[in-house]
């Protein structure tokens, strides 16, 4: 496993492993065209691009002989859903679910925690879904604390999130 700094030409594989990810993640019961056409113009490579361009945003990735197997978004200047948390976010953080338990996740967390750290920030929040239990364990154990509640927002419909926090210090 190797970490580095995602590039431009990385955009269509960030937008791949988010369909999958999320997809499997979110949809275990069939897939609506409600949910298809939001997943299908949200994880794009036009949408990466966007991102690696932008100076708020720092994009990891974790790539092993074959290609990339996940990644983690830290974006500074994000507000936080609850109040008295600082401006940086961990906004997303994939892992292909095969690669779960091989140290991935550790790698990029510690990463992505280090280059908080850098930014200046004493503490760090991301959200999560209610419902995303191995994700919530995998926060609790990396140190995040349950800070509060937010929604997800597709349209109309909104989705219960946990809100979590790290201290840096």
């Amino acid at each position: 496993m190797t970490l580095r700094k995602a590039q431009k030409s990385d955009a269509s594989s960030l937008a791949a492993i988010s369909l999958e990810v999320w997809i499997g993640t979110y949809l275990k019961h069939g897939v609506s065209a409600f949910f298809a056409d939001y997943a299908l113009s949200e994880f794009t490579a036009p949408k990466s691009e966007k991102h690696l361009a932008d100076p708020d945003q720092f994009i990891l990735v974790s790539e092993n002989d074959k290609g990339i197997d996940g990644f983690i978004r830290v974006s500074s200047g994000s507000t936080a859903p609850v109040s008295g948390f600082s401006h940086v976010e961990i906004s997303t953080f994939y892992v292909q679910p095969r690669h779960h338990g091989k140290g991935v996740g550790k790698a990029l967390l510690a990463a992505a925690l280090e280059r908080c750290r850098e930014l200046g920030a004493t503490s760090v929040w991301l959200t999560t879904n209610a419902e995303n239990a191995p994700a919530i364990s995998f926060y609790l154990r990396q140190g995040f604390e349950h800070v509060g509640e937010t929604y997800f927002r597709i349209e109309n419909e909104g989705y219960l999130n946990n809100v979590y926090s790290r201290s840096l210090e």
